[in-house]
């Protein structure tokens, strides 16, 4: 069970509690509702109190990053809290793209005699494109709302993920460094982020996986990143030496996608090799002890602890301080997704480039101010007590405002303000969570 975040009357953090406990406090008046999501109360008479040290591990990702709260127990460590962070990365590329080509035809039209200006701009040392940096900047956010709700004595992070030197050519010099216990887990995990954790012949999910040879070295293959894939041990053996066109040569669906797959770029792999030296940096400012571990370590962890994949557990298995972590099997996850906080074009441009439409000015006639109308903004979380109608009952979640009093809750249409309560504001992205277990919360702070 995720416990819930606990700060004093001075807004100080203590230790999580359990959400039975949460629960009695709210019950009783002893605590209010201090923030949704992550769910957090503040005591009303209570000023400090006993904490335990907690240590917050990251497992940075390319779309999606994993994070684990872990506290120091008497019986051992275990995760507290955890949470998944969902980038917007190629979303931000997309906008720049588009921001680009329209600009350029905007240039060429209006100015295309103007001498270019681009050579008197100059980057900084440790720039990184946007659509990278936002991925560091949503961890570091996140690291920094933690030290605000919780008592963070140290960080863990997964510095090295992948060495695309080796991926790309397993016999160059020099790599007897990863040579020992760990060799093997930085290529077979990489398989198995490309491959989606499945045979590529037969399609069976959660049964032993074997690397295998596209072109079969007998027959001139190598052992480069884009001739190896993943295979079921009985397909592995019946295919043996024969050409991936051979075997396949009654699928020929299959073969294409297998020969389209192999052929992927090591996108993914790049963003996270770019950025982890820059978000290691930054981390030292937070001037809390940090542990870091490599990919291979990482999986070493979560098998020799039976447990399963996923970003979260990642974050937990990360580092010699990953060995032996607890985690309860009914343990629920935070799935955090960066929104943006809107945009700052004036102009909407159709498919082709050319201009749409405008945005409409802050002093509309429609008492449309900015982006806000009647105190709330398009993200901002609610609840929303419908006493009748079809929407009838107690709602809770991210509005989307309307350029009248019929806002969207949800899934449903239709809500008007003064049936809605402000629960947090926008602040850039969007939750799912066990948003049972929240809503008991909340409904105890109400009832």
């Amino acid at each position: 069970m995720q416990r819930v975040f606990v700060l004093d009357k001075n807004k100080r953090p203590l230790m999580p509690c359990h959400p039975a406990r949460a629960r009695e406090l709210l019950k009783k008046g002893k605590a209010a509702v201090f923030r949704y999501h992550p769910f957090t109360i503040i005591l009303k008479d209570r000023a400090g109190g006993d904490t335990q040290p907690t240590h917050v591990k990251i497992d940075p990702g390319s779309k999606i990053t994993g994070v684990a709260l872990i506290g120091n127990f008497k019986n051992g460590k275990k995760v507290i809290w955890s949470a998944e962070i969902q980038h917007r990365g190629q979303s931000i590329k997309k906008a720049l793209d588009t921001r680009r080509a329209l600009r350029r035809s905007r240039r060429n039209r209006k100015t295309r005699y103007r001498k270019a200006r681009f050579d008197n701009r100059e980057r900084s040392k440790d720039w990184l494109p946007p659509s990278l940096m936002s991925r560091v900047e949503n961890i570091l956010t996140w690291i920094k709302r933690m030290r605000h709700f919780a008592l963070i004595t140290g960080i863990s992070m997964e510095l090295v993920r992948f060495d695309t030197q080796k991926l790309q050519n397993p016999e160059i010099k020099g790599i007897e460094y990863q040579r020992g216990t760990l060799y093997g887990y930085e290529i077979k995990e990489y398989l198995l982020e490309k491959w989606g954790r499945k045979c590529v012949y037969c399609g069976k999910e959660n049964v032993p996986l074997e690397i295998e040879h596209i072109i079969p070295k007998s027959k001139g293959g190598s052992d480069r990143i884009s001739n190896l894939t993943l295979a079921f041990h009985e397909c592995n053996q019946k295919k043996g030496n024969q050409s991936i066109e051979e075997f396949l040569a009654n699928n020929p669906e299959r073969l294409n996608q297998i020969k389209s797959e192999s052929k992927k770029s090591l996108k993914d792999t790049a963003a996270v090799n770019a950025t982890r030296w820059y978000l290691f940096n930054q981390l030292k400012k937070e001037r809390l002890l940090i542990e870091v571990g490599t990919g291979g370590k990482t999986k070493y962890n979560r098998e020799t602890q039976n447990y399963p994949k996923k970003h979260w557990i990642d974050a937990a298995c990360v580092g010699e301080s990953g060995q032996n972590v607890q985690i309860e099997p009914d343990m629920q996850v935070l799935e955090i997704t960066a929104m943006g906080h809107g945009t700052r074009k004036m102009c909407n441009v159709d498919k082709y480039g050319f201009p749409r439409s405008h945005r409409r000015a802050k002093n509309a006639p429609n008492g449309v101010k900015g982006r806000t109308y009647m105190g709330y903004k398009t993200g901002d979380i609610v609840l929303a007590v419908i006493p009748k109608g079809k929407n009838a009952g107690i709602h809770i979640g991210r509005i989307a405002i309307r350029q009248q009093p019929n806002f969207k809750l949800n899934d449903l249409d239709g809500i008007n303000p003064k049936y809605l309560r402000l629960l947090q504001r926008n602040d850039g992205y969007g939750y799912q969570t066990a948003r049972k277990e929240g809503e008991k919360l909340l409904h105890s702070s109400y009832h």
